[in-house]
């Protein structure tokens, strides 16, 4: 059944247990008991038909639940006429039942959403024209212009000369790379330069970016949903009620004891208590930045052993920064970082906007250059308030001053030289990287703190930037190199050992390993769509900190709920003994078993005000 209808059904059936309670109470206040009876009955058999479809379908699938205590003592209370407190049960089930439609609707969406990313359309050369074509209409050798900031929808090859491609969602490269003619392009790439002619290869249908989504739907329809927390004591409980409503009914001779047993039986406060204890740990959650999608992945959050990190915006930034800045004989560092910024505000690079940001973060006014050329993915040079000034490559550079231009150091792993010439002299280097996200040795010391006993990292970069970007970080192992497939196949096969498994990511690429972990989480604030509808869980801000919070708060709403149940079984078991021997009628045990009810919800509503010791960056504002 649908999510929406199961929760138009779920809300159908609690107003309709509700409206015959209190009809029937309303005609039993002006003495027409025979009206209130048929007012409780026409109140009690819609739930109960619905419990029993459910009970039929759970044992098709092997699975024993409380659901039948409930329906015991529903169907019973009919049958011997005790229809007041059959109303009162039904109206506690199903007000469980609503609770629990709630929790769930809160769960992930469909992956309709996941190839919003790639245009509907492409812009093909077809007799010397160009057309706008829909991806259907396009077969392999077609010639397609991908115009900057365009998304390539297909797979194929470069046709121009050149080509800079922004592949982060699909690779975790966070540097765009150059391509020449003759190169591969992946389905889902940015064009970061100019606009470059594609021949394709493949059929949408058959590109990298429709098979990373087939991948998601595969991982998540192999994906084994976790066991209710109810249901783990069903068999137990389910039995002890059998027994002593069977024995009451055996030495006394009377039904109505057994009736009575079932009654305060109703298993209410697994049914209500958990459902509360785990929403009011979503809502608590969402006040650090932190949606957890449904009770289920917040149980499973609270369970996790093992964490898997992607790299690119999740361990690192994502962006590129500036590590350092040398400069060469008399030039000052801010007036270096000054005419390089005021040019670079004509490029759309990645790092020429770093370097932009940096300059302004300093402070700096930058001016208007002028007699701006590019030559994309090389560099560009232009004029400064009357200064020349060349930004790029080393060879670029070199080439536009005519000497050679010597390299000032030799490059960690994963870093980028950008050369800087003033007035037809070299000026010094600028050096750009991906840096690791701030606090993250204490973030990890924190998850190990919280239970997390195995964290390493899976990324699709190279392993000597893998390598660079985790010295130092005592993480238990680093896969490098990895394609979204074989990111699955290690959380899967992180899950053979039965431990649970969380994957955190922000690219496409990470979207069927978040889908295939036990808790899939992802970097909401600047992640890909897609891998947001994968995850079960996604951190609102660009703040990887979020994850303790989010896990303290998961784990203590799951050990309310736990409190939660023991107490309200064993109120329960204590009722059901006082029933069997006669001090409760089934009104009365119904009445006692709702007081149980309000014990075990405000209970779980503590979970409401749960305050995490691992508190967040205090100065991003949350979403609540």
């Amino acid at each position: 059944m649908p999510p929406s209808l199961r929760s138009r059904l779920n809300v159908a059936l609690l107003v309709v247990a509700l409206s015959g309670l209190v009809s029937g109470l309303g005609l039993m206040w002006a003495s027409n008991n025979e009206l209130a009876r048929i007012a409780w009955f026409v109140g009690v058999v819609p739930v109960l038909a619905a419990l029993l479809v459910e009970i039929v379908r759970s044992l098709a699938k092997g699975e024993v639940g409380l659901d039948i205590v409930a329906a015991l003592s529903m169907s019973a209370a009919l049958f011997f006429g005790e229809t007041l407190a059959a109303a009162v049960v039904a109206l506690m089930y199903s007000g469980g039942t609503f609770l629990e439609s709630f929790a769930e609707g809160r769960a992930r969406r469909e992956m309709s959403q996941l190839l919003s990313r790639v245009p509907r359309t492409a812009t093909r050369h077809r007799d010397g024209k160009l057309e706008e074509v829909p991806l259907d209409a396009i077969e392999p050798s077609d010639l397609l212009l991908i115009r900057q900031g365009d998304v390539a929808a297909v797979d194929g090859a470069v046709e121009s000369s050149t080509a800079m491609l922004d592949q982060s969602a699909l690779t975790g490269e966070s540097m765009p790379v150059r391509l020449g003619r003759g190169q591969n392009v992946m389905s889902g790439s940015t064009n970061a330069g100019e606009a470059f002619d594609l021949r394709v290869t493949r059929r949408a249908s058959e590109s990298t970016y429709a098979g990373i989504v087939r991948l998601v739907e595969a991982a998540q329809a192999s994906k084994a949903p976790m066991a209710e927390l109810a249901d783990r004591y069903s068999l137990l409980f389910l039995l002890i009620t059998v027994i002593l409503a069977t024995l009451a009914w055996w030495f006394t001779g009377d039904p109505i004891r057994a009736v009575a047993v079932l009654v305060v039986a109703t298993p209410c406060p697994l049914i209500l208590a958990v459902p509360v204890a785990l929403v009011a740990g979503l809502s608590r959650a969402a006040q650090f930045g932190v949606l957890i999608k449904g009770a289920r992945p917040l149980e499973a959050l609270a369970s996790i052993r093992t964490l898997v990190l992607d790299k690119t915006g999740t361990l690192t930034d994502g962006r590129p920064q500036i590590v350092s800045i040398d400069t060469i004989e008399s030039v000052r560092e801010e007036e270096l970082l000054f005419l390089a910024a005021s040019l670079e505000q004509a490029s759309k690079h990645p790092m020429a906007q770093a370097i932009v940001t940096s300059a302004r973060e300093r402070g700096s006014v930058l001016r208007i250059p002028g007699e701006v050329v590019e030559v994309p993915g090389e560099g560009l040079e232009g004029t400064v308030d009357g200064r020349k000034v060349v930004v790029g490559g080393a060879s670029f550079v070199a080439h536009r001053i005519g000497s050679a231009v010597p390299e000032s150091r030799i490059l960690d792993a994963g870093a980028a030289l950008v050369a800087v010439a003033i007035d037809g002299k070299l000026a010094g280097h600028i050096t750009m990287a991906d840096a690791l996200r701030s606090g993250t040795q204490g973030l990890l010391a924190g998850l190990r703190r919280l239970g997390i006993s195995r964290i390493m990292l899976a990324t699709g970069d190279r392993r000597a930037v893998a390598d660079a970007i985790t010295a130092g970080l005592n993480l238990d192992a680093v896969h490098a190199q990895m394609t979204p497939d074989q990111k699955v196949q290690l959380i899967l096969t992180e899950r053979e050992g039965h431990a649970p498994v969380m994957m955190v990511g922000d690219g496409v690429n990470d979207a069927p390993a978040l889908a295939a972990a036990d808790v899939g989480v992802a970097m909401g604030a600047r992640g890909a769509a897609a891998s947001a509808e994968a995850a079960d869980v996604v951190l609102l801000v660009d703040h990887l900190d979020r994850l303790l919070p989010g896990i303290e708060i998961a784990q203590g709403a799951r050990r309310i709920a736990l409190q939660s149940v023991a107490v309200g079984i064993g109120l329960s078991v204590a009722g059901m003994i006082a029933a069997a021997l006669g001090y409760l009628t089934p009104v009365q045990g119904a009445l006692l078993q709702e007081a149980i009810d309000v014990a075990v919800i405000l209970n779980a509503l503590r979970a409401l005000r749960i305050k995490p010791h691992a508190l967040p960056t205090p100065d991003i504002a949350t979403a609540s």
